[in-house]
């Protein structure tokens, strides 16, 4: 799934580049975003089944830096679901140009920070996402 994204001045650092931390944040925008388009929110996870799902991982890999006003496309996939973690894989593009590889890897906890595995019906239902976005 792809979702665009405008650099803002506030994105960049004194070199006039998207400062490198940024780009954590247009990650959490596509699988936010990923999630939402199948009918699935963060705020349903925490409310419902208890879990948060911090970041237990993170690579990121820069090619070619963003600029100010530059609209890119964050192309997010899901490309692993097991009971105890998710991995989400990120492009991050400007006009068809790749800048930034990564992913992530989330573990869902409970409020009091231990770890759980997801709930059957919740598992199922990511994988779902996976298969049906390939």
């Amino acid at each position: 799934m792809r979702v665009s994204y405008r650099v803002i001045y506030a994105d960049t650092d004194t070199g006039g580049v998207m400062y490198y931390g940024n780009y954590l944040r247009l990650f959490e925008i596509g699988r936010t975003e990923l999630l939402r388009a199948q009918g699935l929110n963060y705020r349903e996870i925490e409310e419902k089944e208890g879990l948060i799902l911090p970041v237990v991982e993170v690579s990121v890999r820069y090619k070619a830096p963003a600029r100010y006003d530059d609209l890119l496309e964050i192309e997010t996939r899901l490309s692993e679901v097991k009971p105890h973690r998710l991995r989400f894989d990120y492009q991050i593009y400007r006009a068809e140009k790749l800048l930034v590889l990564g992913h992530t890897v989330h573990a869902p906890v409970s409020r009091e920070g231990r770890l759980q595995r997801f709930p059957a019906s919740l598992l199922s239902r990511l994988q779902e996402i996976k298969a049906r976005l390939g």
